[in-house]
């Protein structure tokens, strides 16, 4: 939701000040191998066991929540794949690295859409393995990040938060990979057991993870809202919507488990609403750039990404998913 035209033409280049070090680019090459490697052996995998295993039912009772986290984990791996398309084709690709998260992303997108289509039982090391990779390259994206922005000039200050690699964004990578082992999990319990993640209740712990990711969502978002000014009032939306959406999940994984929750459900709604406008406001403001449409190459490039806006869709579908655990967790729990 960046409306205004023209802002972002006049933004420092982010690929300054000159390209990353040598040993940043041998980093990234061997990153880009590593993911390159791990993608390659589970696509193996799913090739060689999916016509075994592409009939057999759920293994447990929680197909729905599963299939809700699958969808949240390829909505957000397709919404990384775009941004960072974006962005590192901004950047001239100048660190071998920056091809890593398109990768991932699209493996992670492709996955979880599978996943997601089917209720069936997937492949699951074939899987696990794409979502694991996915948490493991926006780890490191995030460590990429974190130095591209301490080695320009002033380190950590409001211009090279603005204007340089943005922080948040390669969480969202990892978040989606989360997302997909936690769906993995939750199609491994055996019929009658309650859904659990790392021993925790998986309800409550997938709450907390929605309520972290939509407040940092929110948080990257606000950063570049104020870089825009606000300028259009709309813009307040997902720094109003979503941090409201973060605490309700905070409430979710806290309290009680009998709890209707309705108010929740609605504010999730609200919440996914808001990712599917804000890609017609950011389309809005791509419009309102010199040329407009008309000059597509530059404006996509310069004017608000409109690849961003679905993660809010993304984690209310995760929100919901949790709800529906914490219900099946309460009826289980008022059991005779």
């Amino acid at each position: 939701m960046e409306p205004a035209a023209g802002y972002r033409i006049a933004a420092p280049d982010r690929a300054a000040p000159g390209a990353d070090p040598a040993p940043a680019r041998r980093l990234g090459a061997v990153v880009l191998g590593l993911a390159m490697l791990a993608t390659a052996m589970q696509a193996g995998r799913a090739a060689r066991r999916a016509p075994r295993q592409a009939a057999a039912p759920p293994a447990g009772p929680e197909p729905g929540p599963a299939r809700l986290l699958d969808a949240s984990a390829a909505l957000l791996g397709g919404s990384v794949l775009l941004d960072s398309a974006v962005e590192h084709y901004r950047a001239s690709f100048e660190n071998p690295g920056m091809f890593t998260p398109l990768l991932s992303s699209l493996a992670t997108a492709l996955a979880g859409a599978a996943g997601a289509a089917s209720g069936a039982l997937r492949p699951r090391l074939a899987h696990d393995g794409i979502y694991a990779t996915a948490l493991a390259v926006g780890a490191a994206g995030s460590g990429f990040h974190v130095y591209n922005v301490a080695r320009r000039p002033g380190g950590l200050n409001w211009m090279n938060l603005f204007y340089a690699a943005p922080l948040g964004a390669p969480a969202a990578l990892s978040l989606a990979g989360l997302l997909g082992l936690a769906a993995q999990r939750l199609r491994e319990r055996p019929a009658g057991a309650a859904p659990r993640l790392l021993g925790l209740s998986a309800a409550r712990l997938l709450s907390a993870l929605t309520g972290i990711g939509l407040a940092g969502t929110a948080a990257e978002v606000g950063l570049l809202h104020f870089r825009g000014a606000f300028q259009n009032p709309f813009m307040w939306l997902p720094v109003s919507v979503a941090p409201v959406a973060a605490l309700l999940m905070a409430g979710a994984a806290t309290g009680p488990a009998g709890k209707k929750r309705r108010f929740t459900r609605a504010w999730l709604g609200l919440t996914g609403a808001l990712g599917i406008g804000g890609i017609g406001f950011h389309a809005y403001g791509v419009s309102r750039q010199m040329g407009g449409w008309r000059n597509t190459r530059q404006n996509l490039l310069s004017g608000p990404p409109l690849s961003a806006p679905p993660s809010f869709s993304a984690l209310a579908l995760a929100g919901y998913a949790a709800l529906a655990l914490l219900d099946r967790e309460s009826a289980q729990g008022a059991r005779p």
